[in-house]
């Protein structure tokens, strides 16, 4: 339909606008070098990192801190020289590759990241000439997993987001930030007011899923009922991104954080990969949310009547189905599941003002992939690109793992345009 075309030809320009215009003012991001250092999505605290001039001139000597950051400033622009110390990391740790130094570029005004990729020691003993092998088939093993974790932490925030496009037909790229909104509830309950985490989780998801449900019935409801069209109603949700990650900053800050609870851990060794409990914990909890959420669609009168709105709101409408009180419902649903998906991220890395917005491309890269619309298409598709970005570090730099994923999306696009779980459509 050529509606179908319009949408995604709005979608498409909507996301380049969107990364074209300057996010954030973040205070950090003046001239310098900065970086995060984890093991097994474990912040490394007291590595040592120097960083000196091409020549060799000393500029600086930091330390991470217990978030795994570091941050030198620069006076001036040009390629430096930044050594990481093997003896300041844990014991059982080691820089992937075997490579300690970077050669990153500052270019003016900027901050570069430099990224060092940790992993647990190769096990004392090991005969030499298995090394090689057994070690990529271990790191392979390892970031297969990650990558799990990772395309279910992006199917999460997937899932909200075909759902609302499905049954109302708007992108929205204000759905980074209801990530972000659900992990700074959490946060805030976790931290500010010292709950445990899970019950703040809870109280965050709740919280989120009644912000969305307010969201659409006092704003986006009230923008249908006037008869705004699509492509209107997805530039108005770029400026609701941008002031919803500005109070985001003003009231939670421009800093990396993280929750009280479940910050060190000692992993556990399955086989070939060693993971931190909380981990296995999130992806059990991620699976049982996402199965849950497609058993109600294809089963429960919630669910075909959200699937029939999403086919023919005015069919559905003409069927007696009240289509407000499902939108709202979907709206409610796929904030709430986007705050657990926040809630996810912020166990798995540190929290920060933009980690929805980091993300939202990798979304929008999952539910393009899978098929715009369709919720099982989401899941498919983020566990792609989730797997496709960790594993592809074995070949490139970790600094360009998301290129991979998305030069993935534009190949699966060419050959099967409505993605691998979408139907196609004739146009005219």
């Amino acid at each position: 339909m050529r509606r179908a075309v319009i949408a995604f030809t709005a979608f498409l320009g909507g996301l380049i606008f969107l990364l074209a215009v300057p996010a954030h003012a973040d205070p950090a991001d003046c001239q310098g070098l900065r970086g995060t250092l984890k093991l097994q999505g474990q912040p490394v605290n007291g590595a040592k990192i120097s960083v000196t001039t091409e020549g060799g001139q000393p500029v600086e000597e930091v330390t991470s801190n217990a978030q795994g950051t570091w941050d030198v400033q620069v006076d001036e622009p040009g390629k430096y020289k930044v050594t990481l110390d093997p003896s300041s990391l844990p014991a059982d740790s080691e820089v992937r590759g075997g490579s300690n130094v970077r050669t990153p570029t500052v270019y003016e005004g900027n901050c570069s990241t430099v990224l060092f990729a940790l992993q647990p020691k190769a096990a004392p003993g090991a005969a030499p000439e298995d090394t090689g092998q057994s070690t990529f088939w271990e790191q392979a093993a390892q970031l297969t997993f990650e990558g799990v974790n990772l395309g279910l932490i992006i199917a999460l925030g997937a899932l909200g987001l075909s759902l609302i496009y499905g049954t109302t037909g708007l992108t929205n790229f204000a759905h980074g930030e209801l990530i972000t909104l659900g992990a700074v509830i959490a946060y805030a309950f976790n931290v500010g007011f010292g709950l445990q985490l899970i019950p703040a989780a809870i109280i965050a998801i709740i919280v989120s899923g009644a912000l969305g449900y307010g969201q659409d019935r006092l704003f986006w409801g009230q923008l249908r009922k006037r008869g705004t069209g699509t492509i209107a109603m997805m530039i108005i949700s770029i400026g609701m991104a941008i002031l919803l990650r500005n109070l985001i900053q003003f009231f939670f800050g421009a800093q990396n954080d993280s929750y009280t609870d479940y910050n060190t851990q000692a992993g556990i060794e399955i086989g070939p990969i060693s993971a931190a409990p909380k981990n296995l914990w999130a992806i059990g909890i991620e699976l049982a949310v996402l199965i849950v959420v497609g058993i109600a669609l294809m089963k429960t009168r919630t669910g075909k009547a959200a699937r029939a709105v999403a086919d023919n709101p005015a069919l559905a409408a003409s069927s007696g189905i009240n289509v407000d009180r499902i939108i709202r419902i979907i709206w409610a649903s796929g904030s709430a599941i986007a705050a657990l998906a926040g809630i996810m991220l912020g166990l798995s890395q540190s929290l920060k003002f933009t980690m929805g917005q980091d993300i939202l491309l990798l979304i929008f890269a999952g539910v393009t992939l899978g098929g715009l619309g369709t919720a099982f298409g989401a899941l498919v598709g983020s566990l792609v690109v989730g797997i496709f970005i960790q594993v592809s570090t074995l070949w490139v730099p970790p600094e360009l793992k998301s290129v991979g994923a998305l030069a993935v999306l534009i190949i699966v696009l060419l050959f099967r345009p409505q993605g691998i779980l979408g139907r196609r459509e004739r146009i005219g």
